[in-house]
């Protein structure tokens, strides 16, 4: 029996599920749902969920629907970690311009700071990472290096590929749309409280 964590780079499934329409209904997702789809031993345990993401607070439509996708995370027992959008100058050589826009921060720092420290707190036999950013690589080899007895696996989002990422991994799966349809929420999910959360209409 192994004890498992998850730990899921929000944007980077966010955008492998925009990147085609098919896909953009599954972005209602049950993350803890989904998740119980990779775990192919019925002895193993799923400990926890982490869903590591951003606000774009600069955006009142986008931050509205994040916030009600997160509450329904929570309901789920799912652990949010925030990071930060910060903003930075630009020069497009092209139109020889200067421009301001915003990059994500923290995602990839979090993630690895959370799969060392829970491997120090020993909270996990196999750690999965739902993502195909092949920044996390460092921290996946410094894991490996000094706790071998522990797993870390990885789920590509789909539409996704990182040879890189699956060569460092000890184990690895691929997300498809059969893992969605089958952990997508209803249209409304009512909560234990009774209040009722409806998926944005432009992600059905």
């Amino acid at each position: 029996m192994s004890r498992i964590i998850f730990l899921i780079d929000g944007f980077n499934l966010y955008h492998a599920l925009d990147y085609r329409r098919e896909y953009r209904k599954y972005k209602w997702v049950n993350l803890a749902k989904l998740s119980q789809c990779f775990i192919t031993d019925k002895k193993d345990s799923l400990e926890a969920v982490y869903y590591f993401t951003t606000l774009a607070t600069w955006d009142p439509g986008k931050v509205a629907r994040h916030r009600l996708f997160i509450k329904a995370q929570e309901a789920e027992g799912v652990n949010v970690v925030y990071g930060e959008f910060k903003r930075k100058d630009r020069y497009c050589p092209l139109c020889r311009n200067h421009f301001r826009t915003v990059e994500e921060k923290q995602t990839d720092v979090n993630i690895a700071i959370y799969l060392f420290r829970l491997a120090v707190s020993d909270s996990y036999d196999k750690a999965i990472i739902i993502s195909g950013d092949t920044d996390l690589t460092p921290a996946v080899k410094a894991v490996q290096a000094t706790f071998p007895t522990k797993q870390i696996g990885v789920v590509l989002p789909i539409g996704r590929a990182s040879e890189d990422f699956k060569q460092t991994a000890d184990f690895h799966y691929k997300m498809k749309e059969k893992h969605l349809a089958t952990s997508r929420f209803d249209d409304t999910v009512v909560l234990t409280d009774g209040s009722r959360l409806t998926c944005p209409p432009n992600w059905k």
